[in-house]
């Protein structure tokens, strides 16, 4: 089959399109999938850039997020059979293999069937963003309707299914953005207000829309200096939930102070630890997310779209542009 893979780390030019072998046989609780799409995410580029940080074998293919048809089952495989349509994101740890290529074998509690109006190129783009976001704000962070939650980057992809996903919950949505078309594009998902951060100061408008109260749950999807911020723009008693890992000299006394409630949210965790419960719970999130999708209620931003030969170029605009939405690598086969 066809495949993007790399045999040592660096920047994007490691990257290889060529022949490897086809996965045939699907173990137990396996399913083979033949991949229309593939989404791109930043984890992609980090395990290039540092494969050594991660449970990967030599060579390496990348990616998370699949949509396509499957194959092929396993034994014990109840739920889906060859022919349905289905998405789903696992990372390609402990001797898998990640879904930049024509073929796949996915661990079957991870996957959900493909929402129907979506197409392969949407439903790729989708599944780790869902799944972070459903479980920052819901398992992490326990959102409740009625409250007010500030979201970091609410363009992103990360961030424009959580302001969705917070709206659904009944809460109120401030978001963070860097220009008036992501503003614009913010505010088409929900979001209440907007923050462009480069021309204002975000803890004062924080506390300016919560009448100094501050926010219930602050989601971070940025980073070190963006977290420290959180502490000072969430409540007495309140979430703060980061997917980045915080920076070694991060300022923890106002949390402390404030007692509020620190979350740590890695979507990768369940295959890193091979936690069976937990991938089925992710495979649950999907197929509720499909749900949603299906009845119009939650949406999912395709920026751009590049055949798999092109992933080199792909994860160079992931890296320099930051684009509202997503990019998907089709795969034509």
């Amino acid at each position: 089959m066809q495949a993007i893979y790399f045999d040592k780390g660096g920047a994007s030019d490691v990257l290889r399109y060529g022949d490897v072998d086809t996965p045939l046989h699907c173990s137990d609780k396996q399913v083979l999938v033949r991949i229309k799409a593939a989404g791109i995410n930043p984890i992609d580029c980090k395990m290039r850039a540092a494969p050594d940080r991660f449970p990967v074998t030599f060579p390496v293919i990348p990616g998370c997020d699949g949509a396509g048809i499957v194959e092929a089952v396993g034994l014990q495989v109840q739920n889906f059979k060859p022919g349905d349509a289905v998405y789903f994101s696992q990372p390609g740890f402990n001797q898998r293999q990640g879904t930049y290529a024509e073929y796949v074998l996915v661990d079957a509690g991870l996957l959900a069937k493909k929402p129907l109006s979506l197409s392969f190129e949407q439903a790729a783009a989708a599944p780790l963003i869902l799944i972070t976001a459903w479980e920052a704000l819901h398992d992490r962070a326990r959102i409740s309707s009625g409250q007010t939650v500030l979201i970091h980057a609410g363009a992103g992809g990360v961030g424009h299914v959580a302001i969705q996903l917070a709206k659904l919950a009944g809460a109120n949505v401030i978001t963070t953005v860097s220009s008036e078309i992501k503003a614009i594009f913010a505010k088409k998902l929900g979001a209440d207000k907007t923050i462009n951060y480069k021309t204002q100061d975000v803890i004062e408008e924080v506390m300016h829309l919560t009448a100094g109260k501050g926010v219930d749950i602050a989601f971070d999807t940025v980073g070190p200096s963006v977290l420290q911020s959180c502490f000072s723009c969430v409540k007495t008693y309140g979430d703060v939930v980061t997917i980045l890992q915080p920076a070694a000299d991060t300022n923890w006394s106002d949390a402390r102070i404030r007692n509020v409630r620190f979350s740590l949210e890695l979507m990768l965790t369940p295959v890193m630890l091979e936690l069976e419960d937990a991938k089925q719970h992710q495979g649950e999130i999907l197929q509720h997310c499909t749900a949603l999708i299906d009845e119009r209620k939650l949406a999912i931003e395709v920026a751009q779209t590049f055949s798999l030969s092109e992933a080199a170029a792909a994860q160079d605009m992931l890296e320099q542009q930051h684009v509202p939405g997503k990019l998907v690598l089709t795969v034509d086969k």
